[in-house]
């Protein structure tokens, strides 16, 4: 029997299910080592820019299946609204059983009030030129295409990884001017709108740190992303925590066994045909 750990919040984002990059099978065994009372899916969690008929493998369908099974015991999933996934934007403060759709989301957490949202909104290249912006996206994941084939071969001799977009955004300055300014703006906006806590993805760089000003203080948290960095942010006992894949995997905790052995169709189908517990309670009332 699995042992899994009990998170009051977790929040994932810049999964990009879909294309090359997404690591899902590192994604599928961490959702199933947690058992989460509540998962905020902080954008880009489905890359609708660059969706491909031809390229949806089987462990990309087995995390929605997964967060979908969250949802079905009991889990509330929040799904905030990225730029990748802006086509879900006008389902806006929908709720479906336990899953609900918002472009932000405001929190009460023991007394502190959080504010989420995917941080597109900051993006003057999104919102001026969206072209650009999906060029850049292409060539971001032909660029993790060759760091995959490149670390194959490091596998191969027996070096170590390394990340080849990381490397070059870290060494372009406009690059780490861009990160920075995207931090001071979100932490500024939140001090002066009273939130103890900003939490926000979009940049794919975890981080967490305290921005104090003469209007006052706000932490500010970003989830990463699971194409190079493979984290999340956990929060339970009033504290907030950067889970990193690689560095806070304690036990092996693989794809649940039901989802391993399924077949593709299989899959396809219990994605699109869920059945909420109050649906069935409805069915059990008809049949007395």
């Amino acid at each position: 029997m699995k042992i899994r750990r009990k998170v009051e919040i977790v929040v994932i984002s810049d999964v990009h299910l879909g294309t090359y990059g997404c690591h899902a099978k590192q994604l599928l065994t961490y959702l199933n080592s947690i058992e989460p009372k509540k998962l905020i899916l902080n954008g880009d969690i489905v890359d609708i820019w660059q969706f491909k008929k031809r390229y949806f493998p089987k462990s990309h369908l087995s995390v929605i299946k997964k967060i979908m099974d969250f949802a079905a015991n009991g889990t509330e999933v929040i799904y905030i609204t990225g730029n990748h996934d802006e086509m879900l934007r006008k389902f806006a403060n929908t709720e479906i059983g336990n899953v609900s759709i918002v472009n932000k989301l405001v929190l009460d957490l023991d007394g502190k009030r959080a504010w989420f949202f995917h941080g597109d909104v900051f993006d003057i290249s999104i919102q001026n030129a969206k072209w650009l912006a999906k060029l850049g996206g292409w060539g971001y994941d032909f660029l993790i295409l060759i760091n995959q084939m490149a670390n194959w071969i490091s596998d191969q001799l027996g070096k170590e990884r390394y990340s080849l977009s990381k490397k070059i955004k870290n060494s372009v300055k406009g690059a780490v001017k861009y990160i920075s300014d995207f931090e001071n703006v979100a932490t500024d906006l939140a001090i002066e709108n009273g939130y103890d806590y900003v939490i926000c993805g979009h940049i794919h760089q975890p981080k967490m740190f305290i921005k104090e000003n003469k209007r006052g203080k706000t932490t500010y948290l970003n989830s990463g992303d699971w194409i190079e960095n493979f984290t999340a942010l956990e929060y339970q006992f009033k504290r907030w925590k950067i889970y990193n894949y690689n560095k806070d995997k304690l036990s092996a905790f693989y794809a649940d066994e039901d989802i391993k052995d399924m077949e593709f169709k299989d899959l396809i189908a219990a994605i699109t045909i869920v059945e909420q517990p109050e649906t069935k309670k409805k069915k059990k009332d008809k049949l007395k």
